[in-house]
């Protein structure tokens, strides 16, 4: 008994497996069935086309690359167009305020404050591995006998050090700009919790 029911089991287990499972020729079939007969892409967009769509200040969207809207277009277009015309473009006007309009709340200060700090935590992290790339060319500079590898190290090293007064100074105006964030807000009348 106990040896049919381990044969039983084996059976049940090598019939259940290839009845659940589909070979990858088959799902290959299937998925080639499938986009047959589904419709094709209506339109294929390509970088070109995007160059093309560029936004335009005020939400307007000009046909070429490069082209700008003259200020007599838009009445040209506003007496010949007609309503439902799908050939001429039309205005379209932005919901959101203009950046001047923005509404300058809790969200708008926070989002102003931590972004120029995640700025300058980003910095200070690349200034430190900055460092350690010195700290280590400096190393590999004194332990090298060949004068054409200290060159070369010599030369990774200066351009490590130019980066590295590059990123200070965007550390130190990124700073500034928090000064000036801050006063700013203080002249507008924010409780300063907004600003943390």
């Amino acid at each position: 008994m106990k040896l049919s029911n381990g044969l039983l089991a084996a059976a049940l287990l090598t019939v259940a497996v290839p009845v659940g499972a589909q070979s990858l020729g088959d799902l290959a079939k299937k998925e080639q069935e499938r986009r047959k007969t589904s419709p094709p892409a209506a339109k294929t967009y390509t970088n070109e086309d995007l160059k093309r769509l560029t936004p335009m200040p005020g939400g307007e969207t000009p046909s070429k690359a490069g082209d700008a809207a003259k200020p007599g277009d838009a009445a040209k277009a506003g007496d010949s167009a007609k309503v439902g015309d799908s050939a001429k473009p039309t205005e379209i006007k932005p919901d959101a305020p203009a950046a001047g309009d923005a509404v300058k709340d809790e969200k708008y200060w926070r989002g102003r404050i931590s972004a120029v700090k995640e700025e300058i935590r980003r910095n200070e992290l690349f200034r430190d591995a900055l460092q350690t790339r010195i700290n280590a060319l400096s190393a590999d500079f004194a332990g090298r006998d060949d004068p054409a590898q200290r060159a070369k190290i010599g030369d990774d090293r200066q351009k490590a050090i130019a980066e590295m007064a590059r990123v200070n100074e965007e550390i130190a105006k990124a700073t500034k700009g928090i000064a000036d964030i801050e006063e700013e807000a203080r002249r507008a009348g924010v409780p300063p919790g907004w600003l943390r």
